[in-house]
């Protein structure tokens, strides 16, 4: 039973996980480059949502003491308010960090840098506005549920439940979208060859736009589940975040939306089955599982090989 407890657990975190990955995955496989923004989106999305509710800011902010809605959002309302935000953050970034320098045709490197140093300077932005004070949402978030729903001998957080609920359907939308709607073919064919695409009269800007909301969307989602899982630990919460990302999308095969959700439930379950006096190697032990399935498949688990035209 403490067998199913742990798996249960992995899963509800490995979603999470996933979640947050496929925000990484839609950049990634229309540019071809790591937006490492990203996990700052993650950690103003867990903020926004807490100052919706009508929460106030601590004392180390230069708003300490605010209530910046004093009309106090629902849990619900103020997470889909949260993310939308969020999706706008990410569009400021692909202003800001990508689109000059892919219009000057600079190399992709300069873009990595360039979101590099948007992510500390959104973070910083943060931690000035709000102090580095952990902050935890007030209430019941879930409002009528339980705080524990029991399964037999099974004892699960409804939070949890939520948290696998929200992130399954969020994905399962997203790949809907990116593989059976008229605009997710479009945007498989500029991943594809955006010199192509264009040629057939697709307009890569509009959906590298389109992919930087969707991915900010999804990142302050995320950063919310999480937040509200475990408290919002600081401006600096979404870096874990951001490399545990990184590490998903390269076990799972870089560029797959499948790939990034089974590699997310595959970080989460291993690190759920680590004992408990090992917990403080519960990263490395992670870590150390990629190591082992890229040495033995280096493309990932779902990824391709690149076919060397010769």
């Amino acid at each position: 039973m403490r067998t199913v407890q742990q798996l249960i657990n992995g899963v509800a975190i490995g979603g999470v996980y996933a979640l947050f990955a496929t925000g990484y995955t839609l950049v990634f496989s229309v540019l071809r480059i790591v937006n490492l923004a990203h996990g700052a989106v993650f950690t103003l999305g867990a903020y926004l949502t807490y100052l919706l509710m009508g929460s106030p800011v601590g004392v180390n902010g230069v708003l300490h003491g605010q209530v910046l809605s004093p009309v106090g959002l629902s849990f619900p309302l103020a997470l889909l308010i949260g993310s939308i935000l969020s999706g706008l953050a990410g569009l400021a970034i692909e202003r800001m960090a990508f689109r000059p320098l892919r219009n000057r045709g600079a190399d992709p490197i300069l873009s990595l840098v360039s979101s590099l140093g948007v992510a500390l300077v959104l973070v910083n932005l943060i931690r000035y506005l709000v102090g580095a004070d952990p902050y935890s949402y007030r209430g019941n978030v879930l409002g009528t549920l339980p705080a524990v729903v029991t399964f037999g001998a099974l004892r699960i957080r409804s939070i949890q439940l939520v948290i696998f609920v929200v992130s399954l359907v969020t994905v399962l939308i997203l790949t809907a979208l990116v593989t059976r709607t008229r605009q997710g073919r479009a945007l498989q064919a500029v991943a594809e060859d955006p010199v192509t695409a264009r040629l057939l009269g697709i307009d890569p800007g509009r959906l590298i736009v389109l992919t930087f909301i969707a991915s900010g969307f999804i990142g302050g989602l995320a950063g919310t589940l999480v937040g509200v899982g475990v408290s919002i630990a600081g401006p600096d919460f979404g870096t874990a975040f951001g490399l545990k990302g990184l590490a998903v999308i390269v076990l799972g095969g870089l560029g797959d939306l499948r790939g990034a959700v089974l590699g997310g439930l595959a970080i989460g379950i291993v690190e759920a089955f680590v004992p408990s006096r090992m917990i403080g190697y519960k990263d490395g032990i992670a870590f150390l599982v990629l190591f082992i399935v890229l040495l033995l498949r280096p493309q990932g688990l779902l990824g391709r090989a690149e076919i060397t035209k010769v």
